[in-house]
């Protein structure tokens, strides 16, 4: 049984989803259109808002990644659950 998270982690896990699913989409249309300067600025940008968002959950809710793409906080919080792929 997991325990129930704040609205705002489902707001921000969400959040980060639909950024993450248009990201692999513009890297796969990049892929085959790689001089689309539009697409390469919009790629950017998701970016830049993913980095945002990801350290506003990690600061509230603990590491989205593991093995040193997220800092842990004091005491060690990767085992802390649910992980955001068991919501």
């Amino acid at each position: 049984m997991h325990k129930q998270m704040p609205r705002e982690f489902y707001i921000l896990l969400e959040e980060l989803q639909a950024i993450d699913f248009a990201l692999v989409e513009l890297t796969l249309y990049l892929d085959t259109h790689p001089h689309d300067l539009q697409a390469i600025e919009q790629f950017n940008k998701l970016a830049q808002q993913r980095r945002q968002i990801a350290k506003q959950y990690e600061s509230q809710f603990g590491p989205l990644l593991q093995y040193g793409h997220s800092f842990s906080r004091y005491p060690w919080d990767w085992d802390d659950t649910p992980w955001p792929w068991q919501v």
